[in-house]
């Protein structure tokens, strides 16, 4: 290429950076009028250079890696996860919010902002949560994933079912920094700066583990044993993990799968009968264990991977689990940073191609 003509690109792609870096730095939109911005989290709204949004819009949702999780997701923009536990107060979900740390996402995403939590109660009422939910989305622009064991993927499901209308028409938004639950039942939507209602806001993924109906019926929650199967359109994905003998969940081989009422994609995986349904959480060894981290990497749901050989030094209890979760979490997490610089690029008019990245 002439002299002058790289002169030209150089320059081209300089300026190109430095109005991209403007665009993609940003401060997210702002709230309603009166409302004071809350301090934001670092991996939700990290401002992405040009390269970075490069990569970010390179990488393959279905195929991400240990080093692409590395290199580019955590320094890109960051759904929260809500870990939600179960019924008995000594099971908690930090066992697995602490694997998803190992494994590479960004501790600050999952962590309770309010306490420094690694996981949420499952008793945390549903409105309270979808309103949750649409504070973060104002505020990040994406909306959080949401997992949850026993009485937690109750709860996950009980708010998909409010986001759809299920339960009252409205639902206000909920500042769960402070606790307080704000007079108003819409957001200013992030991609287009109006005001839509917290209901009918869709959440990208989530997952319920060993959640069944028995102890629906045991502690009174009536109104969620005609909902607890059926998934709704408030999710892009939604998977449910049950144990085949499951005695605390109530779900035994043959057991009724999940099923969308709409266009949710919905997986029903069923888990060994091995595995203990208050156990189910204790998976941060996985991320430790070259072995079986390496086996969590390479997974993908419907792939066939032949599981790590019997080994005194490999225990691979909760792997089946901990893998797939994992898996849609990175894929969803890409997703989101994509759909976030895509937006911004789009607000900045401009466009680019993909740089390669070293290895």
């Amino acid at each position: 290429m002439p002299t002058g003509a790289v002169k030209r690109l150089r320059i081209s792609r300089l300026l190109h950076a430095a109005v991209l870096v403007g665009v993609l730095a940003l401060p997210q939109f702002a709230r309603a009028a009166g409302e004071n911005p809350p301090a934001a989290d670092a991996g939700a709204t990290a401002a992405v250079d040009d390269v970075l949004a490069a990569w970010i819009l390179a990488l393959d949702p279905t195929r991400i890696s240990g080093q692409d999780v590395r290199d580019v997701l955590a320094r890109a923009p960051t759904p929260r996860i809500i870990l939600l536990s179960g019924s008995l107060p000594f099971v908690t979900m930090e066992p697995f919010a602490r694997f998803l740390v190992a494994m590479g996402y960004p501790e600050a995403s999952v962590r309770d902002p309010a306490n420094g939590d690694w996981s949420y109660s499952g008793y945390m009422d549903s409105t309270d949560l979808a309103g949750t939910l649409a504070w973060y989305y104002e505020r990040d622009g994406m909306m959080p994933m949401l997992i949850g064991h026993s009485r937690g993927g109750m709860l996950v499901l009980r708010t998909l079912h409010e986001l759809a209308g299920a339960f009252g028409p409205t639902i206000r938004v909920r500042n769960p920094i402070t606790g307080e639950t704000l007079q108003r039942s819409d957001v200013i939507d992030p991609e287009d700066g109006r005001a839509r209602p917290v209901v009918g806001l869709k959440v990208p993924y989530a997952a319920a583990l060993a959640t069944g109906k028995l102890p629906r019926v045991l502690l009174g929650e009536w109104t969620m044993l005609g909902k607890l199967r059926v998934v709704p359109d408030t999710v892009d994905e939604f998977t449910g993990f049950l144990i085949e003998w499951d005695p605390i969940a109530g779900s035994f081989p043959g057991a009724e799968p999940y099923a969308a009422s709409g266009t949710a994609r919905v997986r029903t995986v069923t888990l060994p009968s091995s595995y203990s349904h208050i156990g189910l959480p204790r998976t941060l060894d996985l991320a430790a264990n070259p072995v079986t981290r390496a086996w969590i990497d390479a997974y993908a749901p419907g792939s066939i991977v032949t599981m790590p050989e019997d080994d005194p030094g490999i225990d691979t209890t909760n792997l089946l689990h901990a893998a797939d979760i994992w898996y849609s979490v990175k894929k969803h997490w890409c997703l989101e940073a994509q759909r976030l610089v895509r937006a911004r690029i789009a607000a900045s008019g401009t466009s680019r191609g993909a740089p390669t990245r070293q290895p």
